[in-house]
């Protein structure tokens, strides 16, 4: 599961498990956007022989600020990023009205991915919005179910989500295991180095073997340094 997010061919992996929504939570600068483009480079490199697309929604300004980093050996100029389809936006308002119209599309993406989603929502606008002091987890609650929805619809599409943690895990774990089925997290080693584990919400009866990935990102590389245990989840 954990190898999604590296190059697939410098690891052996020739495919990749379905999963209609997942979450990549981690601390602030640990290269989650690398992470996610990369992954959307799979999903665009897998699904070649069909022309499937993947679209990546992000705020351009944060985008240009912090570009992502790719695994060393990948050609820059390959065709494959032209199947991956840049989607700016600004706030929440944004992401619900792609997905309102996601219906519409004559052809699916293979995967829609959206980083950062969290920093989407302002806290005051959408508690002024709702009327409500918790009116940020009430609007990512509906944004998060109309992106669950149009997935559902789209299938095999997958969501793929990253969120910003301050600490041990994200303060709204709980609004995001109601709607996502696979959660993976970062947390650092200690040595300047990430550690990536997948875990698997039991609301949706998911259970089995996972593997745990040491990562890094240096020299504008994103480094897998190695697939470092397996567990029982």
């Amino acid at each position: 599961m954990v190898a999604r997010f590296f190059s697939l061919s410098q690891i052996g992996v020739n495919s990749m498990e379905y999963h209609p929504t997942m979450l990549l939570s981690g601390p602030p600068s640990c290269g989650k956007t690398s992470l996610l483009f990369q992954f959307a480079f799979n999903c665009a490199l897998q699904s070649s022989s069909t022309g499937g697309v993947v679209v990546f929604i992000c705020n351009r300004r944060r985008l240009e600020s912090k570009p992502p980093y790719m695994s060393q050996g990948i050609d820059p100029s390959s065709d494959i990023f032209q199947r991956i389809e840049m989607k700016y936006v600004d706030d929440d308002e944004g992401i619900k009205k792609y997905f309102a119209a996601f219906h519409l599309h004559d052809m699916f993406p293979v995967a829609v991915v959206i980083d950062d989603f969290g920093d989407f929502f302002d806290e005051r606008n959408c508690q002024e919005k709702y009327v409500n002091p918790r009116g940020r987890e009430l609007a990512m609650v509906r944004t998060l179910a109309l992106c669950q929805n149009a997935v559902i619809h789209a299938k095999p599409c997958s969501l793929m989500l990253s969120d910003t943690h301050h600490g041990d895990s994200s303060r709204l774990l709980y609004v995001y295991k109601r709607w996502i089925q696979t959660i993976f997290t970062i947390k650092g080693d200690g040595s300047g180095s990430y550690l990536l584990e997948k875990n698997v919400n039991s609301a949706s009866g998911g259970s089995g073997k996972t593997r745990a990935a040491k990562f890094s990102v240096a020299l504008q590389y994103l480094v897998l340094e190695g697939i470092i245990n397996e567990r029982e989840q």
